[in-house]
């Protein structure tokens, strides 16, 4: 569910390192996109160390590469890494499926729909980016109904890459998961049926790996100056 709690205002790293973060998963930086870090630099207008830190914490959590002699560049997930992102997401979050739905409250339950629902507009109006970002923040609150917050913590980062598997191998009108899918996983949490919530969520990873498509073209160097001119926000 939503937290309005207060949030401390972010260092300038922190701050960088979310906007850069927010760029890879919602497709702004694809993979295989160069990262300079002198151009990068300019466009935060920060030191060359400084973008170095937060290419390295990228990298840590497998959304940057650092190459020697060529550097950074957003990491380009293979076939098999592609299909095993997948694989093991779907493992973890079905286990979890038991502990969800013995938490789970009508509250959770309208977040959920929310969710849905603001994915679905998204998706009608064009908003690719938006509909990437809300179909992650379901999976995400899904699993956080359970009260697991290692799991959660693993399913954000497996989120996270999923974003990059969809960048680079998924078909061009696939913008994340299906939103039906959701409603109908949303019906099933309702009902309390663990099977059929199972399998279900079992066919929805099917689906989204059987509709990647390994074929892609070249990539080319955004202009970050533009596209961080509004300043960095949080994901």
């Amino acid at each position: 569910m939503k937290n309005p709690r207060h949030k401390a205002p972010q260092s300038g790293d922190e701050a960088i390192y979310q906007a850069l973060l927010r760029a890879i998963v919602e497709h702004q930086l694809v993979p295989g996109c160069r990262l300079p870090e002198e151009a990068l630099a300019e466009a935060f207008g920060v030191s060359r160390t400084g973008i170095r830190n937060v290419l390295q914490r990228l990298a840590a959590v497998q959304l940057v590469v650092l190459l020697p002699r060529r550097g950074a560049q957003v990491a380009m997930p293979s076939q098999e890494e592609a299909r095993d992102i997948f694989r093991t997401r779907a493992l973890l979050e079905v286990a979890n499926l038991p502990q969800v739905l013995a938490h789970c409250q009508p509250p959770h339950l309208a977040a959920l729909g929310e969710l849905a629902q603001q994915e679905r507009h998204a998706r009608g109006r064009g908003d690719g980016p938006a509909a990437i970002r809300l179909s992650a923040e379901f999976h995400i609150q899904l699993q956080a109904i359970s009260g697991n917050q290692v799991l959660t913590g693993m399913v954000t980062r497996l989120c996270q890459r999923s974003s990059l598997v969809i960048a680079a191998w998924g078909a061009p009108w696939r913008q994340g998961c299906r939103c039906d899918d959701h409603q109908s996983l949303i019906a099933l949490l309702r009902g309390g049926d663990l099977q059929r919530l199972s399998d279900a969520l079992t066919h929805h990873f099917d689906t989204i790996v059987a509709s990647l498509c390994f074929e892609r073209g070249g990539v080319t160097l955004p202009d970050f100056t533009r596209l961080f001119a509004a300043g960095p926000r949080e994901i």
